[in-house]
C-alpha cells in the first residue's frame, strides 16, 4: 500500500481545537480518517518549527490521499502537505527504466 509523509500546521482556530482536543484526540480524529479510506497511520509526531505534526501514512492509492487533503484543507484548522514516499525497491525499478530525454537546448 502506498505511503505518504504528511506535513502540518495548525491555523490559530486549528491550535485552538487541539489545545480543547489534546493530541490523543487528534490522533483519534485522524485514524478515524485514514482508517475510513482504507489506510492505516504508521506514525504521528507533534514538533516544533515549520511544520506542527508530522506523520506517514498507508493509503490504498493517491485518489484516498487527495481527498482526505482536500477535506482536512477545507476544514481550515490546517494547511498540509502530502510527499509520496517511496521503497527503495521502487526506486531501482524506476532507475532500470529507459526513459527518452533531450535536455533544453541540447
Amino acid at each position: 500500500m502506498p505511503k505518504f509523509l504528511i506535513q502540518a500546521s495548525y491555523t490559530p482556530d486549528g491550535t485552538k481545537g487541539l489545545l480543547r482536543e489534546g493530541a490523543s484526540g487528534r490522533r483519534a480524529a485522524v485514524e478515524q480518517v485514514v482508517s475510513g479510506l482504507g489506510g492505516r497511520v504508521e506514525a504521528m509526531y507533534f514538533a516544533f518549527g515549520a511544520d506542527d505534526l508530522v506523520m506517514i501514512v498507508e493509503l490504498p492509492d493517491s485518489v484516498s490521499m487527495a481527498a482526505a487533503g482536500l477535506t482536512v484543507k477545507a476544514s481550515g484548522a490546517l494547511q498540509t502537505r502530502a510527499t509520496p514516499l517511496l521503497t527503495l525497491g521502487e526506486i531501482d525499478e524506476a532507475a532500470r527504466r529507459q526513459v527518452s530525454f533531450r535536455a533544453p537546448g541540447a
